[in-house]
C-alpha cells in the first residue's frame, strides 16, 4: 500500500498520480489534502510519513509546489528515507542505493507526464541489497 501526501501546491498533481495508481491497480491510502484550499504541508507529509514508518503502507509519495519542504518533514520522521526527485535516473538510485521509501516531488518542478514516469521507476525499482549500500543506510540510521 502506498501512502499520498500533498499540499494544496501539489494536489493537481496528485490527482495525475492517482490516475496512474488506480489505472495500475495499486492500493493507497490518500492522507490529504483533498483540495486546492491553502493549507500547511507538514501536516500531510507527518500523517503519510508515519504511516510508512509503523509498516501501514509499504512507501509513500509526497507532493508539494518544490518537493522540498515536504521531504524535510518527512525525513524528521525515524525511520523515513524520503528522496526528493525530478528526474529518473533520481528515482531508480534513490530505490537501488538508499532504498528510499518515499518519494517527494514538486508541481512546481515537474510536469504531469514526467511525475508518472518518476513514480513507475520508484516504485517498480528495487534495493540492491550490495553490502556498501547496506552499511551507508545503517551509518545513515544512527
Amino acid at each position: 500500500m502506498i501512502a499520498l501526501g500533498c499540499d494544496h501546491g501539489g494536489y493537481p498533481l496528485m490527482k495525475e498520480v492517482i490516475k496512474y495508481l488506480e489505472k495500475e491497480g495499486i492500493e493507497y491510502k490518500n492522507f490529504g489534502t483533498f483540495s486546492e484550499e491553502s493549507c500547511d504541508y507538514p501536516v500531510y507529509a507527518k500523517l503519510a510519513a508515519n504511516a510508512v514508518a509503523s509498516g501501514e503502507c509499504d512507501k509513500g509519495i509526497l507532493i508539494c509546489g518544490t518537493g522540498i519542504g515536504i521531504s524535510i518533514t518527512a525525513n524528521k520522521i525515524k525511520g523515513i528515507r524520503c528522496a526528493l526527485c525530478h528526474d529518473c535516473f533520481s528515482a531508480k538510485a534513490t530505490r537501488q542505493h538508499n532504498d528510499a521509501n518515499m518519494l517527494a516531488m514538486g508541481a512546481r518542478v515537474v510536469g504531469p507526464g514526467l511525475a508518472v514516469e518518476i513514480v513507475k521507476d520508484f516504485l517498480n525499482t528495487e534495493f540492491s541489497n550490495e553490502e556498501r549500500h547496506i552499511r551507508r543506510i545503517k551509518q545513515i540510521e544512527d
